[in-house]
């Protein structure tokens, strides 16, 4: 397993709870953390730097010693006026994983690695990738095809072969991963660590109502709707909502430009999920889900005659 040293022997299981919009807080990232997954969570979740700079107070108040790291999302994006307030309260706070996305900045990964800390970037194409190693990142994260939020369509035996032949650091798999060996099957294709967001929205300390936990798990693969209309970039959305929300899923347009100042209003009346909600019936707290993944995964690496925490196998 090709992992940075700060977290090497800290995961109990090899897996990141992405960070969703207007989904995960601290009481997820606290909770994924003490089971020992990686938690997350973007900072434009908080309506301003004051406040995104209180949930890390509540955060690292939470976390032991024992638990896994944490880390936070931010959009690195012209239309994200607060990227630099949120840097400089990052880096006070010396937050242990910054995960960038719509921008790989090598001055943002200075900063960062400046106090220790790590940075990894989402991907959706191979281009991304090499522009995420010439930035210095530690981990480049591949959004795959039928993965909840800002998504690519490529496939994720493909993502993963071109982003191993740019990048020889810690590789990441997101697209439809909603169980323990959906994390093994990643594992065995080369992956280091699982990205699991939808399968998250579906737990009890996530912020969502409840209809839109409902939803996810009463939707499919064929629920999904791929569309650049609702936020400006390529995202999956939950047909049910964009219907309840008045739209017509199957005749959206194009979409108009990314405004980050403006993507809550769209995605509160339109719930994002991806194609794993297939594989999801409930919603247990998040303890005794990633109990579970651990299990299943466990299970799945036995199965496959693999060490759970060997090094990935080279693309």
């Amino acid at each position: 397993m090709t992992l940075p040293k700060t977290l090497e022997g800290r995961l109990s299981l090899p897996a990141i709870a992405a960070p969703m919009f207007l989904t995960s807080g601290p009481e997820l990232v606290i909770e994924t953390c003490r089971a020992g997954v990686l938690g997350t969570f973007p900072a434009l979740n908080q309506r301003t730097t004051e406040g995104f700079a209180e949930w890390l107070d509540e955060i690292e108040d939470a976390l032991g010693d024992g638990d896994a790291p944490f880390g936070v999302n931010l959009i690195v994006h012209r239309s994200n006026p607060r990227v630099e307030a949120d840097l400089k309260v990052i880096v006070e706070h010396e937050v242990p994983l910054v995960i960038t996305s719509l921008g790989a900045v090598s001055d943002l990964v200075d900063a960062v690695h400046s106090y220790g800390g790590l940075v990894f970037h989402d991907v959706t194409t191979r281009r991304h990738a090499e522009k995420a190693a010439e930035a210095g990142v530690d981990g480049v994260i591949g959004i795959a095809a039928g993965a909840g939020g800002h998504a690519g369509a490529t496939s994720p035996f493909a993502l993963l072969t071109e982003i191993r032949q740019v990048f020889d650091g810690t590789v990441i798999l997101g697209g439809a991963i909603s169980t323990g060996q959906d994390i093994a099957a990643a594992r065995v294709m080369g992956a280091d660590l699982a990205y699991l967001g939808t399968r998250f929205i579906a737990t009890e300390e996530a912020m969502v109502d409840e209809a839109y936990k409902r939803m996810v798990m009463d939707s499919g693969a064929a629920d999904v709707v791929y569309t650049p209309a609702i936020s400006g970039v390529n995202a999956n959305f939950l047909r049910p909502s964009i219907v309840a929300a008045g739209l017509d899923p199957d005749n959206l347009g194009p979409g108009g430009k990314l405004d980050a100042g403006h993507e809550a209003k769209a995605w509160s009346t339109v719930w994002s999920a991806g194609q794993g909600s297939a594989a999801i019936t409930d919603a247990p707290r998040a303890a005794e889900l990633c109990a579970r993944l651990l299990e299943e995964y466990r299970a799945a690496m036995a199965s496959a005659g693999m060490d759970p925490f060997a090094a990935a196998p080279s693309a």
